[in-house]
C-alpha cells in the first residue's frame, strides 16, 4: 500500500494528539523513522557518550542504514496508526467511584477501601514524575478519607517497571544540576509520605516490579504477591544506589547476605523466594490471585479503623526517626551518583540497547 505526502502530514499532526506515553523505545523509532523519511540515512556527527539521549536517538537513527525514504514514511505512518488504533481501543469512561483529577493513576475508595492504581500499562507502569506527584497526593487523600485500609496495585501485567528514564531527558535551564537537585527532593518526599503513612498499607503485586515499587515495599505493612510476580532492583547495573529505604530496611527483613544479593548483585526474586525471605507475606496462584486478595481485603476492611491505626503506631512509630534519616542518606547518595560517569555511561547504554530493539 502506498502513502502520500498527505498521509504523512496527517500522521504528524495524528501523533501531536496522542494522550498516552508510548515509551521511549517506541520514541526512539518514531524519530529515526521521520528523519530518515525527511533528510534520508544518518548524516550527522555522533553526539558524545556524556550526551546520552541525543546518542541513543543518533543510534537509532543510524541503525536504519540506507532505508529509503518512501520506505520510512510509509513505516513511520504505519507506527503512528497502530499508536492511534491502540489508544482508541483502550480508551473507556472512568471506572465508577472513581476520583477525578489524576491522569497516571485510577483512585476509588469502596467498601472502606482506598485504591491506588499504577495506570500506565502501555510503558509497564513505569514511574515518571507525573506519577510520582500523584502517588504523593494519593497518599495525602487516602490519610485523610474515612477508608480502613489502602491499597497499591498495578493495571495491566506489571505492577510496575520501576523508574522512567525519561525523566532525565528533558534538560531544564539549570541543566542536569537541576534535574539532579529536582529529582532527590522529589523522591525523598515521595518517601517520606510511605513512612508517615498513618493506615494499614498493602501492596497487591499483579505481576513483575523493578526498582523505586520495589524498595518501598518495606516500609508498607502488608505485601501479597501473584505467583507470577518479581521482584529486581537492578541499581548497581545502572550506576546508581539503593532508595526506599531499603539500605536500612531489607538487611533487617532477609537478612544481609540475602540484602546484599538483590541490593548490591541484582539478584532477581521469584515471588516464593521474596515470601521466603520475608520481603512478601504471602503468594497466591495467578488464577485465583485477585479473587483470593480482595475477598481477605475486604474482611480486613471491616475491622475497627481507629484501632488499627493505633495498633500501627505502635509497631511502626520507633523506626520513624531512623527511615527519615535513612532516605535523607540515600538521597544524598543518589544525587552524587546520578552526576557520576558510572550512572551516565550506564543510562547510555540503556537508550542504546532500547534503540537497537
Amino acid at each position: 500500500m502506498q502513502f502520500s505526502q498527505e498521509d504523512f502530514e496527517k500522521a504528524k499532526d495524528q501523533l501531536k494528539h496522542l494522550k498516552g506515553d508510548p515509551g521511549n523505545e517506541v520514541k526512539l523509532k518514531l524519530y529515526a523513522l521521520f528523519k530518515q523519511a525527511t533528510q534520508g540515512p544518518c548524516n550527522t556527527p555522533k553526539p558524545s557518550m556524556l550526551d546520552f539521549v541525543n546518542k541513543a536517538k543518533w543510534d537509532a537513527w543510524q541503525l536504519l542504514g540506507t532505508l529509503t525514504q518512501d520506505s520510512a514514511r510509509q513505516k513511520y505512518i504505519e507506527l503512528v496508526s497502530s499508536l492511534v488504533s491502540s489508544e482508541s481501543s483502550q480508551m473507556q469512561e472512568t471506572p465508577p467511584g472513581s476520583k477525578p483529577g489524576y491522569e497516571t493513576l485510577e483512585v476509588s475508595t469502596k467498601d472502606n477501601i482506598t485504591k491506588i492504581v499504577l495506570n500506565r500499562p502501555k510503558v509497564k507502569n513505569a514511574v515518571n514524575q507525573k506519577m510520582y506527584s500523584e502517588i504523593i497526593e494519593a497518599l495525602e487523600e487516602a490519610a485523610k478519607d474515612d477508608s480502613v485500609i489502602t491499597v497499591l496495585t498495578g493495571n495491566g501485567d506489571y505492577y510496575s517497571s520501576g523508574n522512567d528514564l525519561n525523566n532525565f531527558v528533558n534538560l531544564p535551564a539549570g541543566g542536569l544540576e537541576e534535574i539532579v537537585e529536582n529529582a532527590a527532593k522529589q523522591l525523598k518526599d515521595f518517601v517520606n509520605h510511605f513512612i508517615d503513612f498513618p493506615k494499614p498499607l498493602i501492596a497487591v503485586v499483579n505481576g513483575p516490579a523493578v526498582g523505586i515499587v520495589v524498595t518501598v515495599l518495606g516500609l508498607f505493612d502488608i505485601i501479597y504477591a501473584t505467583n507470577r510476580a518479581t521482584f529486581h532492583t537492578p541499581f548497581i547495573s545502572l550506576g546508581q544506589s539503593p532508595e526506599g529505604c531499603s539500605s536500612y530496611t531489607f538487611p533487617k527483613i532477609m537478612g544481609v547476605s540475602k540484602a546484599t544479593e538483590m541490593l548490591l548483585f541484582n539478584k532477581k526474586l521469584t515471588a516464593a523466594e521474596a515470601c521466603s525471605q520475608g520481603l512478601v507475606t504471602e503468594v497466591f496462584p495467578d488464577h485465583s490471585f485477585q479473587k483470593e486478595v480482595w475477598t481477605r481485603l475486604k474482611a480486613y476492611a471491616s475491622l475497627p479503623r481507629n484501632s488499627l491505626v493505633i495498633s500501627k503506631q505502635l509497631i511502626r512509630g520507633i523506626e520513624k526517626e531512623k527511615l527519615h534519616e535513612v532516605n535523607s542518606q540515600e538521597c544524598e547518595c543518589l544525587k552524587e551518583r546520578w552526576l557520576s560517569d558510572e550512572c551516565m555511561n550506564a543510562i547510555t547504554s540503556f537508550f542504546q540497547k532500547k534503540s537497537k530493539l
